[in-house]
């Protein structure tokens, strides 16, 4: 990795240094049933990991909306999740919170964030895109329930679903810590 792929992403404090990100090029299947490359970037010490599971979810055929870093989106987390893109780190605070958030260490990713929202412990979500996908099970493209093999893919790593979550519940989120 270079400093100039994380331009927006990274900055001078943020928990872990360029030098321990890894950009992951892989295919996936998209929504248009045809494989597009995509793109993730993430820490060196999950970069094995998170390959295993998505080999799991190419041969699962789980389409995946977007891949690209969220760079993309000049590091807005809102507007990549707008976007229903696919991301890993982006050196910011966890919602609602001062704190590092998982994804600022490369060890976390979101996965079709319009089919999968962030739904708030009232039930709403920041997302108007995602209203039709906030109640689970739900059998549509690219979602992921309680249990399913996506689910399993991550568990066999290791990785929890925020999904599972008391109050807000993070459907897109996966992370090696379960936050």
């Amino acid at each position: 990795m270079t400093r100039d792929q994380v331009r927006y992403s990274w900055r001078p404090g943020c928990p872990v240094e360029v030098s321990d990100l890894r950009m992951i090029t892989m295919p996936h299947w998209g929504f248009d049933g045809k494989i597009h490359t995509g793109r993730l970037v993430v820490n060196k010490d999950v970069a094995d990991d998170v390959v295993s599971v998505f080999k799991k979810l190419y041969g699962y055929r789980f389409p995946i909306r977007k891949m690209e870093p969220v760079d993309a989106y000049k590091g807005s987390d809102y507007d990549s999740i707008d976007a229903g893109n696919t991301s890993a780190f982006n050196c910011r605070s966890a919602t609602g919170s001062t704190s590092w958030s998982e994804h600022a260490y490369g060890r976390a990713l979101d996965l079709n964030p319009r089919e999968n929202p962030y739904i708030y412990a009232d039930g709403s979500n920041a997302h108007r895109n995602a209203d039709a996908y906030v109640k689970r099970p739900l059998h549509k493209l690219g979602v992921i329930n309680p249990g399913d093999r996506v689910v399993r893919a991550f568990a066999a790593i290791g990785w929890g679903w925020g999904g599972y979550w008391s109050g807000a519940k993070d459907l897109q989120h996966f992370s090696k810590s379960g936050r």
